[in-house]
């Protein structure tokens, strides 16, 4: 199958072919004709499988179908976000395979000023894609008007929930005309999204192109035991030693993050650190600057396990293993991309051996496990009891959302 038998007009599929696919993926396939046909959607589709142009493709083609009233353009599709990074590169999507229709767009995210974005929405905009705190403020500014929205899709619903976002999307719902097409991406079907999607599809078409919860098949794993004090020597060994490039490592804090890049930078590997602390302009620099080359490592928090678009990223090294399993999907989802492959190493150290097991109880599969010569685990070493953490709910709901804003 190629795009050409897909439904979509010219002006799409010129864009298309100059990007340099010919053959569509397959949620790609299976999402274009329903969106097309009108129909509500929910698809479960993993990062790296294409979801991003399956439902930009067939938006522009809607609102290309649907001649919108004269007058001053008004807000026709609504595309929400969990994170900047994210917002930004559906905007990128937006632009790119829009690039010869006559659509306006804008991205819509916190962490700049919020006046550039009024000026551009005081002209009118076609498409708004925004992460849903900043985009509430311009509702509260009356800075926007989203009576009118045609379409909405929500993508990574699941990580829009993770990060307490239901609320604000509750509110956004109330802001929209009742009578729309709705789109719901998510990498996993959880019940919160299942409830979700019964308050806010209509008979929706349902497209599931990998099984609940899997690792990327293109994916490569494998496990370094390490003694924890040990780690940032091990990952500089492996960077120098196989001369990795394009690096990108998880930690678990933002602190460990940034004294991490230090650490490598110290021993000339060229790195940046990017996590919610950072300015935006800080973060779109060190990914601007990761992506062509100019530096070897971006160290990350969970923060961009899912907003982060990298063509052929050959490496993702878990420093530290996160808490919770799903997230090592979305980490080691960043590599093995479009039918590419990849690399995940995890450092473990005698403390994380049950987030390592939960891992691979989730995954279904044992991960193999490599001891690196001169860095082999002292046996003697005995696990950290478990620190007891104060629940402060409340607190944390809100740190979480300030990433939207």
């Amino acid at each position: 199958m190629s795009f050409t038998t897909l439904g979509l007009s010219a002006p799409v599929l010129r864009a298309v072919k100059e990007e340099g696919y010919t053959t569509p993926t397959p949620i790609q396939k299976q999402a274009i004709p329903v969106v097309l046909e009108g129909r509500d959607l929910l698809a479960g589709a993993q990062t790296g499988t294409g979801k991003t142009a399956g439902f930009t493709l067939p938006l522009l083609e809607l609102l290309r179908d649907h001649k919108p009233a004269k007058g001053k353009k008004r807000v026709r599709a609504l595309i929400l976000t969990p994170t900047r990074e994210l917002a930004a590169q559906v905007g990128e999507s937006v632009a790119t395979y829009g690039k010869y229709l006559p659509f306006t767009s804008t991205i819509i995210f916190g962490g700049v000023g919020i006046n550039p974005q009024k000026n551009i929405l005081k002209k009118g905009v076609d498409i708004v894609i925004a992460t849903p705190g900043r985009l509430l403020d311009l509702v509260g500014q009356k800075a926007l008007d989203l009576s009118h929205v045609e379409v909405l899709i929500l993508d990574e619903a699941d990580r829009m929930l993770d990060m307490g976002f239901i609320h604000d999307i509750k509110k956004i719902l109330a802001l929209l005309p009742q009578k729309r097409q709705n789109l719901l991406f998510s990498a996993t079907f959880s019940d919160d999204i299942k409830r979700l999607s019964d308050s806010l599809l209509n008979s929706p078409a349902l497209i599931e192109v990998a099984r609940r919860n899997t690792a990327s098949e293109q994916v490569e794993q494998l496990v370094y035991p390490v003694d924890k004090a040990r780690k940032r020597e091990l990952i500089t060994h492996l960077i120098k030693t196989n001369s990795w490039k394009q690096v990108l490592i998880f930690t678990r804090t933002k602190h460990g993050a940034n004294k991490l890049s230090e650490q490598l930078n110290k021993r000339n590997i060229t790195s940046a650190a990017i996590h919610g602390n950072k300015s935006q302009g800080a973060r779109t620099k060190a990914l601007a600057d990761f992506k062509a080359g100019n530096i070897r490592v971006l160290v990350a928090t969970d923060i961009a396990a899912r907003g982060l678009d990298i063509d052929q990223l050959p490496f993702v090294v878990n420093f530290e293993l996160p808490n919770v399993p799903e997230d090592y999907v979305h980490r080691i989802g960043r590599t093995g991309r479009a039918g590419n492959e990849g690399k995940a190493v995890s450092l473990v150290c005698v403390d994380e051996k049950e987030l390592l097991r939960n891992i691979e109880k989730l995954i279904k599969r044992k991960i193999p496990q490599s001891i690196v010569e001169g860095y082999k685990p002292d046996p003697n070493i005995q696990p950290e009891p478990p620190k007891k953490q104060k629940r402060r709910p409340q607190r944390g709901r809100r740190s979480r959302k300030v990433e939207g804003r």
